[in-house]
């Protein structure tokens, strides 16, 4: 079902809402949080798909935020906010409340939401295109357990993730980590058998447009404390995101590349070669695993905040 509501407001938006459940039974019994994302008009289906197909892990009420770009033309439709409700097959195991604001009614985003959160449920922020300054600042990341960032949609990915590093809050997370968790499974995979020796030196190489494979160097440095060799490589394929790591040990070097896109080799000493499935993985797969957990990720802030200074080092 899809109820479109023009030139509305928020408390018009909860009352179609409980309109919405009184005569078709739609309930939001079971919905364990608010996901609200913040992106650009034209651009929320990508991300509305990818929370609809995640809702079937975390059921959830979804809220979108939909304004013009920072470098967009003035309104011709002057201060307004449309609104779409999607539930049933429309929303997957969620319900859809897609906000388009325009002109100055957009510039609350928190007063936007606020009728509309699920009570007492954790309220998680994404955006997957252009992020405040500081997003622990901004209206939505002050209200929100997790903050969800996306460094590779940027026009500058490792100068998304420097910034990220300068302005990191405890409950901040950027899919570029995310990205890493099956490579970081491998490798730790990989170490833990014997024979059991130190890592002497890394090398990491990746796309020139993949923040993940900076994020994955520093990860490394500052778990294994050994110097790091980062750089970028050029395939023919021309696949993106990390490309390869090679882990030097006194008896041989273990080497994970991806030379085709989703496959990779991982070659041991003394063992057979092996393909594994290593895709690059997907908006809904990003979003489901950063949802099953509402606490700070300890880890990715200390790889934020010291992994990559000692990369510098």
């Amino acid at each position: 079902m899809i109820v479109d509501l023009s030139d509305t407001t928020t408390n018009g938006v909860a009352k179609a809402l409980v309109k919405i459940r009184d005569e078709g039974g739609v309930v939001t019994l079971g919905r364990v949080l608010t996901l609200v994302i913040s992106t650009t008009l034209g651009e929320e289906e990508e991300a509305i798909e990818a929370a609809n197909d995640a809702s079937r892990e975390h059921p959830m009420r979804v809220i979108v935020i939909s304004k013009a770009g920072a470098d967009a033309p003035s309104s011709t439709v002057g201060d307004r906010l449309d609104a779409q409700i999607r539930v049933g097959a429309d929303a997957g195991a969620s319900e859809v409340i897609i906000l388009r604001a325009y002109g100055a009614v957009g510039d609350d985003e928190e007063g936007l939401v606020t009728a509309l959160l699920l009570p007492d449920a954790p309220v998680v922020a994404w955006w997957p295109g252009e992020t405040p300054e500081v997003v622990s600042e901004s209206p939505l990341g002050r209200i929100a357990t997790r903050r969800i960032t996306d460094a590779s949609t940027q026009p500058d990915p490792a100068a998304a993730i420097r910034h990220n590093a300068k302005t990191y809050a405890p409950g901040d997370t950027d899919f570029a980590w995310t990205r890493l968790t099956l490579w970081r499974a491998q490798l730790a995979a990989a170490l833990d058998q014997p024979p059991y020796e130190p890592v002497s030196e890394i090398e990491v190489t990746g796309a020139e447009d993949s923040p993940s494979t900076v994020l994955l160097a520093a990860w490394l440095r500052m778990a294994l404390d050994a110097p790091v060799n980062h750089g970028i490589t050029t395939r023919a394929n021309g696949s993106s995101g990390i490309h390869g790591v090679r882990l030097r040990r006194p008896s041989g070097d273990i080497e994970l590349e991806r030379d085709v896109p989703d496959v990779a080799t991982l070659k041991q000493p003394g063992q057979p070669t092996h393909d594994l499935a290593l895709p690059r993985r997907g908006l809904r797969d990003c979003l489901a695993e950063e949802l099953r957990r509402l606490d700070p990720d300890e880890l990715y802030g200390q790889v934020i905040t010291k992994g990559l200074a000692l990369l510098e080092q």
